[in-house]
């Protein structure tokens, strides 16, 4: 299997390392580092990115929603302030010189979402983005899975400095493969409660089940995959033989 310190010797990279890579890296900068000492609960909260990730996630979608439900001919006037509050929370983080993309990307999508609703004059479409969202990274993941290549599997193995040598462990590819499917059956199952909403024509239910299947479903299964992980790449895990040799 190729790894980093077949890179490292002159090989072309191929495109799993470099998905990899890609994968480990944006893990890392959400906290999701499994060869880190912390806990649990610490990784999570992280991962959320604490009180300002939490508000950013939550903030726009409820606005939205209570605006929407108080007075439904307010279409516009809910959209702006789910908008403004997208805003405002990038102008922050771009004053305090802290990272901006989550909030750029919060404020891109609801900008996107307000534009297609207000085209559109139906409040139900300000969630059509997080749909398509949802399927691509359901079927990405699910997708991964099923080939052998799972995306948690690649995201780990370059967090652990192994690369794709993974996949030569059974036990190791068996989790990889059993929690990209957890992850893809989050984002399917968001699709299976929310699309009858939204055919429906329920905005009310429809954003409220969103902000119930976003953060409080995220944050149990980070915590799963964080503690797995772990789990493998536990000292005590290591073949007999191989520790003999050290």
């Amino acid at each position: 299997m190729t790894g980093p310190d077949e890179q490292a010797k002159g090989a072309p990279p191929r495109a799993s390392d470099a998905l990899g890579a890609a994968l480990g890296d944006a893990a890392r900068r959400m906290g999701l580092d499994p060869a880190q000492e912390r806990s649990a609960g610490h990784v999570v909260w992280g991962a959320m990115g604490g009180w300002r990730g939490v508000l950013e996630s939550v903030l726009p979608s409820l606005a939205f929603v209570v605006l929407f439900t108080l007075r439904p001919a307010a279409l516009g006037l809910a959209l702006g302030v789910s908008v403004g509050l997208a805003a405002v929370f990038t102008v922050v983080r771009l004053v305090q010189k802290s990272p901006p993309s989550a909030a750029l990307g919060g404020l891109v999508a609801a900008a996107a979402a307000a534009a297609l609703a207000l085209w559109t004059g139906r409040g139900e479409d300000n969630f059509v983005p997080g749909f398509f969202t949802n399927a691509i990274y359901g079927s990405a993941l699910l997708v991964s899975a099923l080939v052998g290549w799972s995306l948690i599997g690649l995201a780990a193995g370059f967090l652990m400095g192994e690369g794709t040598a993974w996949r030569a462990d059974r036990r190791k590819r068996r989790v990889f493969f059993w929690l990209a499917i957890a992850w893809s059956a989050l984002f399917f199952a968001r699709l299976g409660v929310q699309l009858p909403l939204y055919f429906a024509g329920d905005v009310t239910a429809l954003g409220t089940l969103k902000l119930v299947m976003g953060l409080p479903l995220f944050a149990p299964l980070v915590a799963v995959t964080w503690l797995a992980v772990r789990a493998l790449y536990r000292p005590s895990d290591e073949p007999t033989h191989a520790r003999a040799a050290r």
